[in-house]
């Protein structure tokens, strides 16, 4: 996808409105408890300010459902990305109106401002032709950075775009789409997936489309267990989906393709999803009575054999519950692996994302998505409405 980008417009002394995701988890009092997306959303703030910009920043933060809501207000971002830049971030209490227009028109060259939540307004969502009218004449350019929601053809994402003649993406959506798209359309092979999570149709898509371009996957999570019953494994009482002929269908596929599929050969189970009860392991079948929790030892050192040998490595989904310490192991190892490649590595997929910066690995990647929805939906060969509505270059 060749996009407009925010180095293909000029915007000294324009009024440029610059979608970003600021959908930050707050704290008990309103603080910000993990600030990446904030940070992932700098490189094109501070480029913007700096080339003279009279910068008006929209985002959304949670699920307001169309009305105002003081707990899920961008007043404590405003604050907290002030701090980031080390300068002056204004910030209106409204995204519309006499209020926003007073303090738009109050703004000088390279000065930036934050609207309030885009979705205290109902008409966002719904993506109202008016009301994205009403955002595009806050501004004379639009450049969307907002990853995160590219999936959702809301107003300040999709709609407004037909408002603004050159539409352009900024330096977080330009790398998503260079390194999701590289990965989708021309890995470097040897080309390694690594698929984890719970349920094999939350990813039998991203299998379907990549399944003609990768070389080895191998399945992790809950996931793994569907395809070891699949082939005659016993899984105790490990999650399984209830429909197994669609791992029938990727096996057969598969086979077709002459690709490969590589499983657990060993697990840590227990007898609850609990990390009060003791934990064993075990080999490739899973006594009755037990559940599989993460992938074992030998597990962990068979796939990393084969991501040492990949080119190409995308990874999405947990290879076991890594939020409780008796099974956080196999997903740890693998992250730790992935970053210790001289591979081009990307991961993908909230649950992935976080285990890589819960042990301080995301910088070691080549990239690490900051789309959960959009990535998968990017990775399963769908258009994304935000990005299809930018500008392409010229």
């Amino acid at each position: 996808m060749h996009k407009l980008t925010i180095e293909d417009i000029k915007v000294q002394g324009k009024k440029v409105l610059l979608r970003v995701d600021f959908n930050v988890p707050l704290g008990e009092k309103l603080q910000i408890t993990d600030s990446t997306r904030i940070l992932a959303a700098l490189p094109t703030i501070k480029y913007l300010s700096e080339q003279g910009a009279r910068l008006i920043i929209l985002s959304h933060l949670g699920r307001p459902k169309g009305k105002p809501n003081d707990k899920l207000s961008l007043r404590p971002v405003a604050e907290k990305l002030e701090a980031l830049l080390g300068k002056k971030v204004a910030f209106s209490p409204a995204t519309l109106g006499p209020v926003a227009k007073s303090a738009i028109a109050c703004l000088n060259d390279g000065e930036i401002l934050l609207l309030e939540n885009v979705r205290f307004y109902q008409e966002e969502t719904q993506n109202n032709p008016q009301f994205s009218k009403e955002l595009a004449s806050l501004a004379d350019k639009y450049v969307n950075d907002a990853f995160g929601t590219a999936h959702r053809a809301h107003a300040s994402t999709a709609g407004v775009t037909k408002y603004f003649k050159d539409a352009a993406c900024g330096y977080l959506i330009q790398k998503e789409l260079e390194y999701l798209g590289g990965v989708a359309n021309a890995p470097k092979m040897p080309f390694c997936v690594i698929l984890g999570g719970a349920k094999v149709k939350d990813k039998i898509q991203v299998i379907t489309h990549l399944l003609d371009k990768v070389d080895d996957i191998l399945i992790g999570g809950g996931m793994a267990y569907s395809f070891l019953k699949v082939l005659g494994h016993s899984v105790g009482t490990s999650i399984l989906d209830e429909n197994l002929e669609l791992v029938e269908e990727i096996f057969r596929k598969a086979e077709n393709l002459g690709k490969r599929i590589h499983l657990p050969i060993d697990h840590v189970i227990a007898k609850e999803f609990s990390n009060e009860v003791p934990c064993e392991v075990v080999g490739i079948d899973i006594p009755d009575g037990y559940m599989g929790l993460d992938i074992g030892p030998q597990t962990v050192e068979k796939y990393q054999a084969v991501i040492n040998q990949a080119q190409t490595v995308l990874w999405n989904g947990p290879m076991g519950v890594f939020e409780m310490s008796n099974y956080q192991n196999g997903t740890f190892e693998i992250a730790k692996c992935m970053a210790a490649s001289s591979a081009i590595t990307v991961v993908g997929g909230g649950d992935s994302v976080a285990a890589v910066n819960k042990i301080g690995k995301g910088k070691d990647m080549s990239h690490v998505s900051t789309g959960g929805g959009a990535s998968l939906e990017f990775l399963e060969g769908k258009i994304l409405p935000g990005i299809e509505a930018l500008a392409e270059k010229k």
